[in-house]
């Protein structure tokens, strides 16, 4: 069986993976000159971190599990605190964050190199399996659309759907080096920026912001010079040119399914959300291990429909709830409504925090066939 997978990112790169692991035959075709993801850092959350173990990707040393933390506001006082052993225990594994390149790198190598094809212009799909590459044509008895928020492949099957919507913030996002920093999320009214330690000393920043589309923050660093340490020295410590910035867009209005013919859709593709959450790689990484159990013991056409049954009640509820966690969290600008917030979240012992959003990272995958050892002569 042969699949045609469009997109190297994080979603199209574990698919790949999985469909190899069940025994398909995989070409990757990434738009990019090479492959790699923009994007500085990436948490991974305990659901996330199964699917990979199930994929057979190992991150080891690269994956930083993240310690003590929680909750503050600007000044740096502390609201919630982030129970991490606790955490552990009630999700089975912990938050872990890890840099983008370093994931990608994990699943890229996971594939057959031949697999792997890059400035791959996609052209044309078909419902029945048919890609177009230039003047090209390949074959697929599955073809997996994993080309992010603004897919040319949900546009064409979806002519009538709407685009995907801005969610009313912009985000910065950088990474600096600074040994020693601890986890943590803090508050303004209508503004989160978050601080999540990685390997080797580095420091994965981020701030949303509410602002117009399309709007430019001409000082970073002066914006946020008054806010507590470490945050004016992480941004001091990250070159203006490495910082990236992007309005934050999501598919607002839900896709009916995420199949078509021989089509799956997958990741931002098929389900962008806000990063309120930080779910989105995460639930990309969850479709690409129901897909490939799918495929696994079902037939192409019965596949499709028990993807489509699993993972769009799941993902859009995930997409939703970030929406909600936008508005109750960085979005938020009402000062009697922040100071109510700020007062329940005191209020909330740490091993209550450690428990939130259990039923999204609680989730278990299915299980995937076991590679067969080869046999010793």
């Amino acid at each position: 069986m042969r699949a045609v997978v469009i997109g190297g990112g994080i979603g199209g790169l574990a698919a790949a993976v999985g469909l190899h692991r069940v025994g398909w035959t995989v070409t990757v075709l990434e738009k990019a000159p090479e492959f790699g993801d923009v994007g500085a850092g990436i948490s991974l959350w305990p659901n996330a971190l199964r699917c990979l173990d199930e994929l057979g990707v190992d991150l080891g040393a690269r994956l930083a599990p993240q310690r003590e933390g929680g909750f503050r506001d600007r000044r740096g006082r502390r609201i919630t605190r982030f129970d991490a052993a606790e955490f552990e225990r009630r999700h089975g594994r912990p938050l872990g964050a890890i840099h983008r390149r370093d994931l990608i790198a994990a699943l890229r190598d996971a594939v057959p190199a031949e697999s792997l094809r890059t400035g791959q212009e996609v052209t044309e799909v078909h419902e029945d399996g048919l890609v177009r590459v230039g003047s090209e044509e390949l074959r697929a008895d599955l073809v997996v659309a994993a080309d992010g928020i603004h897919s040319r492949v949900r546009h064409a099957l979806f002519p009538d759907h709407p685009e995907p919507s801005y969610s009313g913030s912009t985000a910065f996002r950088g990474i600096a080096h600074r040994p020693g920093t601890g986890l943590s999320t803090s508050f303004d009214r209508g503004t989160e920026v978050g601080v999540l330690p990685l390997t080797g000393g580095d420091v994965y920043w981020w701030i949303s912001t509410l602002a117009a589309p399309g709007t430019r923050e001409a000082d970073l660093r002066q914006a946020f010079e008054n806010w507590h340490d470490p945050i004016p020295a992480l941004l001091e410590a990250t070159p203006p040119e490495a910082v990236l910035h992007h309005d934050l867009y999501h598919l607002a209005t839900p896709l009916p399914t995420y199949t078509r013919g021989r089509i799956a859709l997958l990741g931002d593709a098929a389900h962008a959300m806000p990063p309120f959450l930080g779910q989105g790689g995460c639930q990309a990484i969850e479709d690409a291990v129901v897909l490939a159990h799918a495929v696994s013991t079902q037939d192409v056409n019965s596949a499709l429909e028990s993807y489509d049954r699993q993972r769009r009640p799941r993902s859009q509820q995930v997409a939703r709830e970030s929406v909600r966690m936008g508005k109750l969290g960085p979005q938020l600008t009402n000062p009697v409504a922040t100071g109510l917030r700020t007062a329940l979240l005191k209020c909330l012992p740490a091993k209550a925090t450690a428990r939130a959003g259990a039923g999204i990272t609680g989730w278990t995958p299915p299980r995937l066939p076991r590679p067969v050892p080869p046999r010793t002569p």
